[in-house]
Protein backbone atom coordinates (compact mmCIF):
# COMPACT_ATOMS: atom_id res chain seq x y z
CA UNK A 1 0.00 0.00 0.00
CA UNK A 2 1.92 3.03 -1.30
CA UNK A 3 0.59 6.83 -1.97
CA UNK A 4 2.25 8.06 -5.10
CA UNK A 5 2.67 11.63 -6.80
CA UNK A 6 2.76 11.52 -10.38
CA UNK A 7 4.17 14.85 -11.95
CA UNK A 8 3.09 15.08 -15.65
CA UNK A 9 -0.05 14.45 -17.70
CA UNK A 10 0.92 13.96 -21.50
CA UNK A 11 1.03 10.97 -23.19
CA UNK A 12 3.84 9.15 -21.57
CA UNK A 13 2.35 10.20 -18.16
CA UNK A 14 -0.87 8.95 -18.83
CA UNK A 15 0.33 5.46 -19.62
CA UNK A 16 2.35 4.86 -16.94
CA UNK A 17 -1.10 5.92 -14.57
CA UNK A 18 -3.20 3.90 -16.22
CA UNK A 19 -0.74 0.81 -15.32
CA UNK A 20 -0.46 2.29 -11.66
CA UNK A 21 -3.93 2.55 -11.47
CA UNK A 22 -4.33 -1.54 -13.03
CA UNK A 23 -1.97 -2.58 -9.54
CA UNK A 24 -3.63 -0.84 -6.85
CA UNK A 25 -2.97 -3.36 -3.88
CA UNK A 26 0.58 -1.35 -4.56
CA UNK A 27 -0.36 1.97 -6.01
CA UNK A 28 -3.45 2.19 -3.54
CA UNK A 29 -3.13 6.42 -4.07
CA UNK A 30 -1.79 8.38 -6.38
CA UNK A 31 -1.79 12.30 -7.41
CA UNK A 32 -1.49 13.60 -10.44
CA UNK A 33 -0.54 16.86 -11.17
CA UNK A 34 0.55 19.20 -13.71
CA UNK A 35 0.69 22.74 -15.19
CA UNK A 36 -2.89 22.39 -16.25
CA UNK A 37 -4.99 20.85 -13.88
CA UNK A 38 -7.87 19.95 -15.76
CA UNK A 39 -5.95 17.59 -18.12
CA UNK A 40 -5.31 15.48 -14.47
CA UNK A 41 -9.17 16.27 -13.60
CA UNK A 42 -10.51 14.52 -16.71
CA UNK A 43 -7.55 11.51 -16.62
CA UNK A 44 -9.17 11.10 -13.10
CA UNK A 45 -12.20 10.97 -13.46
CA UNK A 46 -11.87 8.46 -16.94
CA UNK A 47 -9.75 6.22 -14.60
CA UNK A 48 -11.81 6.52 -11.09
CA UNK A 49 -14.62 4.18 -12.31
CA UNK A 50 -11.90 1.57 -13.38
CA UNK A 51 -10.05 1.17 -9.87
CA UNK A 52 -9.14 0.66 -6.45
CA UNK A 53 -6.67 3.28 -6.29
CA UNK A 54 -7.81 6.15 -4.78
CA UNK A 55 -7.06 9.52 -7.64
CA UNK A 56 -6.30 13.39 -6.37
CA UNK A 57 -5.13 15.83 -8.29
CA UNK A 58 -3.09 18.83 -8.17
CA UNK A 59 -1.75 21.95 -9.92
CA UNK A 60 1.96 22.66 -10.05
CA UNK A 61 4.82 24.17 -12.06
CA UNK A 62 7.83 21.79 -11.89
CA UNK A 63 9.82 24.41 -12.87
CA UNK A 64 9.15 26.01 -9.47
CA UNK A 65 11.02 24.11 -6.58
CA UNK A 66 9.24 25.94 -3.95
CA UNK A 67 5.55 25.01 -5.77
CA UNK A 68 7.02 21.07 -5.84
CA UNK A 69 8.13 21.34 -2.25
CA UNK A 70 5.19 22.82 -0.89
CA UNK A 71 2.98 20.01 -3.36
CA UNK A 72 5.14 17.01 -1.77
CA UNK A 73 4.99 18.39 2.10
CA UNK A 74 0.95 19.03 0.98
CA UNK A 75 0.51 15.57 0.04
CA UNK A 76 3.23 13.06 1.61
CA UNK A 77 4.25 10.52 -1.09
CA UNK A 78 6.53 7.57 -0.68
CA UNK A 79 7.42 8.35 -4.16
CA UNK A 80 8.09 11.22 -6.68
CA UNK A 81 7.48 9.76 -10.28
CA UNK A 82 9.06 12.28 -12.34
CA UNK A 83 7.13 11.93 -16.06
CA UNK A 84 6.97 15.81 -16.85
CA UNK A 85 10.28 17.34 -19.39
CA UNK A 86 13.53 16.67 -18.97
CA UNK A 87 13.83 20.40 -18.26
CA UNK A 88 12.83 20.00 -14.69
CA UNK A 89 14.56 16.81 -13.25
CA UNK A 90 16.91 18.99 -11.61
CA UNK A 91 14.33 21.31 -9.54
CA UNK A 92 12.22 17.85 -8.61
CA UNK A 93 15.03 15.53 -7.73
CA UNK A 94 15.36 19.28 -5.47
CA UNK A 95 12.10 18.92 -4.41
CA UNK A 96 12.45 15.41 -3.30
CA UNK A 97 15.94 16.18 -1.35
CA UNK A 98 14.09 18.34 0.72
CA UNK A 99 11.37 16.75 1.60
CA UNK A 100 13.19 13.55 2.09
CA UNK A 101 11.29 10.92 -0.82
CA UNK A 102 12.38 8.93 -3.33
CA UNK A 103 12.49 9.98 -6.84
CA UNK A 104 12.04 8.59 -10.32
CA UNK A 105 12.08 9.75 -14.10
CA UNK A 106 12.48 8.39 -17.56
CA UNK A 107 15.00 10.41 -19.35
CA UNK A 108 17.87 12.67 -17.73
CA UNK A 109 18.39 15.78 -17.65
CA UNK A 110 18.34 18.60 -20.77
CA UNK A 111 18.44 22.76 -20.51
CA UNK A 112 15.90 24.37 -21.63
CA UNK A 113 17.71 27.04 -23.44
CA UNK A 114 20.88 25.35 -25.22
CA UNK A 115 21.79 28.39 -26.41
CA UNK A 116 21.95 30.46 -23.09
CA UNK A 117 25.85 31.90 -22.92
CA UNK A 118 26.22 30.86 -19.25
CA UNK A 119 25.13 26.96 -20.23
CA UNK A 120 26.91 26.84 -22.79
CA UNK A 121 29.76 27.75 -20.79
CA UNK A 122 29.82 24.76 -18.82
CA UNK A 123 28.59 22.36 -21.81
CA UNK A 124 31.84 23.11 -23.65
CA UNK A 125 33.79 22.45 -20.66
CA UNK A 126 31.76 19.17 -20.26
CA UNK A 127 32.10 18.10 -23.83
CA UNK A 128 36.01 18.34 -23.64
CA UNK A 129 35.78 16.13 -20.85
CA UNK A 130 33.48 13.72 -21.62
CA UNK A 131 34.54 13.13 -25.32
CA UNK A 132 31.27 13.69 -26.77
CA UNK A 133 28.47 16.91 -27.50
CA UNK A 134 24.96 15.50 -26.71
CA UNK A 135 22.54 18.14 -24.77
CA UNK A 136 21.60 15.35 -22.70
CA UNK A 137 23.98 13.58 -20.52
CA UNK A 138 23.84 12.09 -17.15
CA UNK A 139 26.75 14.41 -15.46
CA UNK A 140 24.18 17.01 -14.13
CA UNK A 141 21.94 14.37 -12.16
CA UNK A 142 24.88 12.01 -11.44
CA UNK A 143 26.47 15.35 -9.47
CA UNK A 144 23.53 14.46 -6.90
CA UNK A 145 24.82 11.09 -6.22
CA UNK A 146 26.34 11.92 -2.46
CA UNK A 147 23.22 13.92 -1.67
CA UNK A 148 20.97 11.16 -2.32
CA UNK A 149 23.35 8.40 0.03
CA UNK A 150 23.27 10.63 2.90
CA UNK A 151 19.58 11.76 2.63
CA UNK A 152 18.94 7.52 2.43
CA UNK A 153 17.24 8.03 -0.85
CA UNK A 154 16.98 6.40 -4.00
CA UNK A 155 16.61 8.63 -7.37
CA UNK A 156 15.80 5.99 -10.32
CA UNK A 157 17.26 7.76 -13.39
CA UNK A 158 16.13 7.31 -17.23
CA UNK A 159 13.07 4.04 -16.60
CA UNK A 160 11.35 4.28 -19.74
CA UNK A 161 12.41 1.77 -22.31
CA UNK A 162 15.33 3.69 -23.82
CA UNK A 163 16.74 4.41 -21.84
CA UNK A 164 15.52 1.95 -19.19
CA UNK A 165 14.69 -1.47 -20.76
CA UNK A 166 17.49 -1.92 -23.29
CA UNK A 167 19.45 -1.50 -19.79
CA UNK A 168 17.76 -4.32 -17.71
CA UNK A 169 18.51 -6.35 -21.16
CA UNK A 170 21.66 -5.48 -20.35
CA UNK A 171 22.38 -6.24 -16.90
CA UNK A 172 19.93 -9.45 -18.27
CA UNK A 173 22.47 -10.34 -21.01
CA UNK A 174 25.72 -10.31 -18.49
CA UNK A 175 23.68 -11.90 -15.04
CA UNK A 176 22.45 -15.14 -17.68
CA UNK A 177 24.19 -15.73 -20.93
CA UNK A 178 27.57 -13.99 -20.88
CA UNK A 179 31.16 -14.20 -19.09
CA UNK A 180 31.79 -10.99 -20.79
CA UNK A 181 30.21 -9.36 -23.57
CA UNK A 182 32.34 -7.80 -26.31
CA UNK A 183 29.78 -5.60 -28.23
CA UNK A 184 26.10 -3.78 -27.67
CA UNK A 185 24.19 -2.39 -30.06
CA UNK A 186 20.41 -0.87 -29.08
CA UNK A 187 17.79 -0.95 -32.00
CA UNK A 188 15.09 0.82 -31.68
CA UNK A 189 12.99 0.86 -34.60
CA UNK A 190 9.35 2.84 -34.70
CA UNK A 191 7.30 1.31 -37.63
CA UNK A 192 4.34 3.38 -36.98
CA UNK A 193 2.54 4.95 -39.55
CA UNK A 194 0.52 7.91 -38.40
CA UNK A 195 -0.56 9.44 -41.78
CA UNK A 196 0.76 12.82 -41.15
CA UNK A 197 3.07 14.46 -43.84
CA UNK A 198 5.56 15.17 -40.15
CA UNK A 199 4.69 14.79 -37.06
CA UNK A 200 7.27 13.56 -33.90
CA UNK A 201 6.15 10.48 -31.78
CA UNK A 202 7.37 11.83 -28.61
CA UNK A 203 7.75 15.73 -27.39
CA UNK A 204 8.75 17.42 -30.31
CA UNK A 205 11.18 19.72 -28.70
CA UNK A 206 13.08 16.86 -26.96
CA UNK A 207 12.70 14.58 -30.20
CA UNK A 208 13.85 17.28 -32.79
CA UNK A 209 17.08 18.40 -30.76
CA UNK A 210 17.73 14.51 -30.01
CA UNK A 211 18.05 13.45 -33.48
CA UNK A 212 19.59 16.96 -34.76
CA UNK A 213 22.62 16.30 -32.58
CA UNK A 214 26.28 14.45 -33.61
CA UNK A 215 25.92 11.32 -33.10
CA UNK A 216 28.46 9.45 -31.16
CA UNK A 217 29.33 5.87 -29.52
CA UNK A 218 31.80 3.90 -27.08
CA UNK A 219 34.50 2.31 -28.80
CA UNK A 220 37.74 0.58 -26.67
CA UNK A 221 37.32 2.89 -24.16
CA UNK A 222 36.19 5.98 -25.43
CA UNK A 223 33.91 8.26 -27.55
CA UNK A 224 34.10 8.36 -31.15
CA UNK A 225 31.82 10.98 -32.36
CA UNK A 226 29.99 11.65 -36.39
CA UNK A 227 28.23 14.09 -37.73
CA UNK A 228 24.32 13.73 -37.27
CA UNK A 229 22.82 10.49 -39.11
CA UNK A 230 26.27 9.96 -41.19
CA UNK A 231 26.37 6.40 -40.42
CA UNK A 232 23.38 4.66 -41.37
CA UNK A 233 22.28 0.83 -41.71
CA UNK A 234 19.24 -1.14 -42.56
CA UNK A 235 17.83 -4.34 -40.46
CA UNK A 236 14.83 -6.87 -40.58
CA UNK A 237 12.74 -6.06 -37.84
CA UNK A 238 10.46 -9.09 -36.35
CA UNK A 239 7.32 -7.99 -37.35
CA UNK A 240 7.93 -4.69 -38.70
CA UNK A 241 10.16 -5.47 -41.69
CA UNK A 242 13.40 -3.72 -43.40
CA UNK A 243 13.74 -0.68 -41.80
CA UNK A 244 16.63 2.74 -42.65
CA UNK A 245 18.36 3.19 -38.77
CA UNK A 246 21.37 5.68 -38.02
CA UNK A 247 22.99 6.30 -35.55
CA UNK A 248 22.68 8.81 -32.44
CA UNK A 249 23.91 9.57 -29.10
CA UNK A 250 21.91 7.86 -26.16
CA UNK A 251 21.99 8.75 -22.92
CA UNK A 252 22.31 4.88 -22.30
CA UNK A 253 25.44 4.36 -23.66
CA UNK A 254 26.90 6.12 -21.00
CA UNK A 255 26.14 4.55 -17.99
CA UNK A 256 26.60 1.10 -19.95
CA UNK A 257 30.04 1.87 -20.70
CA UNK A 258 30.74 2.46 -16.92
CA UNK A 259 29.10 -0.20 -15.44
CA UNK A 260 28.74 -3.24 -18.08
CA UNK A 261 32.58 -3.48 -17.75
CA UNK A 262 35.16 -4.23 -20.55
CA UNK A 263 32.23 -3.66 -23.79
CA UNK A 264 34.43 -2.84 -26.96
CA UNK A 265 31.76 -1.18 -28.51
CA UNK A 266 27.99 0.01 -27.64
CA UNK A 267 26.05 1.89 -30.47
CA UNK A 268 22.61 2.70 -30.30
CA UNK A 269 20.38 3.11 -33.75
CA UNK A 270 16.83 4.83 -34.28
CA UNK A 271 14.89 3.76 -37.74
CA UNK A 272 13.97 7.05 -39.35
CA UNK A 273 11.79 7.37 -43.14
CA UNK A 274 13.43 9.44 -46.00
CA UNK A 275 10.66 11.92 -45.65
CA UNK A 276 11.02 12.69 -41.58
CA UNK A 277 14.60 13.04 -42.22
CA UNK A 278 13.87 15.74 -44.92
CA UNK A 279 11.36 17.60 -43.06
CA UNK A 280 13.83 17.93 -40.44
CA UNK A 281 16.58 18.84 -41.94
CA UNK A 282 14.60 21.92 -43.68
CA UNK A 283 13.23 22.64 -40.22
CA UNK A 284 16.72 23.03 -38.71
CA UNK A 285 18.13 25.13 -41.87
CA UNK A 286 15.80 27.48 -41.85
CA UNK A 287 16.12 27.99 -37.74
CA UNK A 288 13.25 26.66 -36.26
CA UNK A 289 14.87 24.34 -33.96
CA UNK A 290 16.96 27.05 -32.04
CA UNK A 291 16.13 27.33 -28.80
CA UNK A 292 17.21 31.19 -29.22
CA UNK A 293 14.03 33.81 -28.77
CA UNK A 294 13.48 35.85 -31.49
CA UNK A 295 11.39 38.73 -31.98
CA UNK A 296 8.87 38.47 -33.33
CA UNK A 297 6.00 41.46 -33.86
CA UNK A 298 7.48 43.07 -30.68
CA UNK A 299 6.65 39.46 -29.18
CA UNK A 300 9.65 36.95 -27.93
CA UNK A 301 9.35 33.69 -29.57
CA UNK A 302 11.43 30.72 -28.68
CA UNK A 303 11.40 28.76 -32.54
CA UNK A 304 11.11 25.47 -31.45
CA UNK A 305 8.49 26.07 -29.20
CA UNK A 306 6.63 27.66 -31.73
CA UNK A 307 7.03 24.57 -33.81
CA UNK A 308 5.83 22.29 -30.93
CA UNK A 309 2.38 24.62 -31.55
CA UNK A 310 2.16 24.04 -34.56
CA UNK A 311 3.29 20.27 -34.93
CA UNK A 312 0.56 17.44 -34.00
CA UNK A 313 0.37 16.78 -30.19
CA UNK A 314 1.80 12.82 -29.87
CA UNK A 315 -0.71 12.33 -27.38
CA UNK A 316 -3.08 12.89 -30.33
CA UNK A 317 -1.30 10.31 -32.63
CA UNK A 318 -2.74 7.22 -30.66
CA UNK A 319 -6.05 6.65 -32.62
CA UNK A 320 -4.53 7.26 -36.25
CA UNK A 321 -1.11 5.46 -35.89
CA UNK A 322 -0.91 1.66 -37.41
CA UNK A 323 2.03 -0.85 -37.21
CA UNK A 324 4.23 -1.93 -34.30
CA UNK A 325 7.13 -0.99 -32.75
CA UNK A 326 10.69 -3.28 -31.47
CA UNK A 327 13.29 -2.09 -29.55
CA UNK A 328 15.95 -4.45 -28.46
CA UNK A 329 19.61 -5.40 -27.98
CA UNK A 330 21.97 -7.37 -29.90
CA UNK A 331 25.28 -8.54 -27.69
CA UNK A 332 28.38 -10.61 -28.55
CA UNK A 333 31.10 -12.40 -26.58
CA UNK A 334 31.60 -15.47 -24.73
CA UNK A 335 30.10 -17.63 -22.41
CA UNK A 336 31.91 -21.16 -21.04
CA UNK A 337 35.29 -20.07 -23.03
CA UNK A 338 32.63 -20.18 -26.56
CA UNK A 339 31.64 -17.31 -28.58
CA UNK A 340 28.10 -16.46 -28.70
CA UNK A 341 25.59 -14.09 -29.94
CA UNK A 342 21.94 -13.17 -28.25
CA UNK A 343 18.86 -10.95 -29.50
CA UNK A 344 16.39 -9.63 -26.75
CA UNK A 345 13.89 -7.48 -27.54
CA UNK A 346 10.15 -6.64 -27.38
CA UNK A 347 7.29 -5.68 -30.15
CA UNK A 348 4.49 -3.53 -29.53
CA UNK A 349 1.41 -3.06 -31.55
CA UNK A 350 0.47 0.72 -31.77
CA UNK A 351 -3.72 -0.32 -32.17
CA UNK A 352 -3.54 -2.61 -29.35
CA UNK A 353 -1.76 0.27 -27.03
CA UNK A 354 -4.40 2.32 -28.03
CA UNK A 355 -7.34 -0.13 -27.23
CA UNK A 356 -6.09 -0.44 -23.92
CA UNK A 357 -4.68 3.07 -22.71
CA UNK A 358 -5.70 5.47 -25.47
CA UNK A 359 -2.45 6.09 -26.66
CA UNK A 360 -0.12 4.87 -28.81
CA UNK A 361 3.02 2.27 -28.81
CA UNK A 362 5.88 5.15 -28.06
CA UNK A 363 4.11 6.74 -25.30
CA UNK A 364 3.47 2.55 -23.71
CA UNK A 365 6.63 1.29 -24.06
CA UNK A 366 7.84 4.56 -21.95
CA UNK A 367 4.91 4.30 -19.58
CA UNK A 368 4.67 0.82 -18.60
CA UNK A 369 8.63 0.57 -17.73
CA UNK A 370 8.10 4.01 -15.53
CA UNK A 371 5.16 1.83 -13.79
CA UNK A 372 7.44 -1.22 -13.51
CA UNK A 373 10.42 0.86 -11.98
CA UNK A 374 8.16 2.69 -9.72
CA UNK A 375 6.95 -1.14 -8.37
CA UNK A 376 10.54 -2.56 -8.34
CA UNK A 377 11.15 1.09 -5.51
CA UNK A 378 7.26 0.49 -3.77
CA UNK A 379 8.18 -2.89 -2.98
CA UNK A 380 11.66 -3.04 -2.01
CA UNK A 381 12.62 -4.98 -4.98
CA UNK A 382 15.06 -2.16 -5.70
CA UNK A 383 16.43 -0.29 -2.99
CA UNK A 384 19.99 0.78 -3.27
CA UNK A 385 20.64 4.37 -2.03
CA UNK A 386 21.76 7.12 -4.16
CA UNK A 387 21.31 8.01 -8.15
CA UNK A 388 21.35 5.40 -10.17
CA UNK A 389 20.51 3.78 -13.73
CA UNK A 390 18.57 0.63 -14.17
CA UNK A 391 21.52 -1.54 -15.02
CA UNK A 392 22.76 -1.45 -11.50
CA UNK A 393 19.58 -3.21 -10.29
CA UNK A 394 18.39 -6.99 -10.40
CA UNK A 395 16.97 -7.09 -14.16
CA UNK A 396 15.12 -10.26 -13.35
CA UNK A 397 11.84 -9.22 -11.59
CA UNK A 398 11.72 -5.78 -13.33
CA UNK A 399 11.45 -7.88 -16.87
CA UNK A 400 8.88 -10.32 -15.22
CA UNK A 401 6.68 -7.05 -14.39
CA UNK A 402 6.92 -5.98 -17.72
CA UNK A 403 6.37 -9.26 -19.07
CA UNK A 404 2.95 -9.57 -17.21
CA UNK A 405 1.85 -5.82 -17.70
CA UNK A 406 2.58 -5.67 -21.46
CA UNK A 407 6.07 -5.47 -22.74
CA UNK A 408 6.85 -9.36 -22.88
CA UNK A 409 10.27 -9.86 -24.30
CA UNK A 410 11.47 -12.05 -27.07
CA UNK A 411 14.84 -13.73 -27.73
CA UNK A 412 16.95 -14.89 -30.69
CA UNK A 413 20.01 -16.79 -30.07
CA UNK A 414 21.42 -16.40 -33.99
CA UNK A 415 20.37 -12.98 -34.48
CA UNK A 416 21.79 -11.06 -37.69
CA UNK A 417 24.53 -8.94 -36.58
CA UNK A 418 24.85 -4.95 -37.20
CA UNK A 419 28.24 -4.64 -39.61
Amino acid sequence: MSRVLVIGCGGVASVAIHKCCQVSEVFSELCIASRTKSKCDALAAKLAPQTKTKLTTAQVDADDVNQVIALIKSYQPDLVMNIALPYQDLTIMDACLACGVNYMDTANYEPENTDDPAWRAIYEKRCKEAGFSAYFDYSWQWAYREKFEKAGLTALLGCGFDPGVTQAYCAYAKKHHFDAIRTIDILDCNGGDHGYPFATNFNPEVNLREVSAPGSYWEDGHWVEIPAMSIKREYDFDQVGHKDMYLLHHEEIESLAQNILEVQRIRFFMTFGQSYLTHMKCLENVGMLSTTPVLFEGHEIVPIKFLKALLPDPASLGPRTVGKTNIGCIFTGTQNGQDKTYYIYNVCDHQASYREVGSQAVSYTTGVPAMCGALMLLTGQWNTKGVHTVEEFDPDPFLDALDRYGLPRSESFQPVLVD
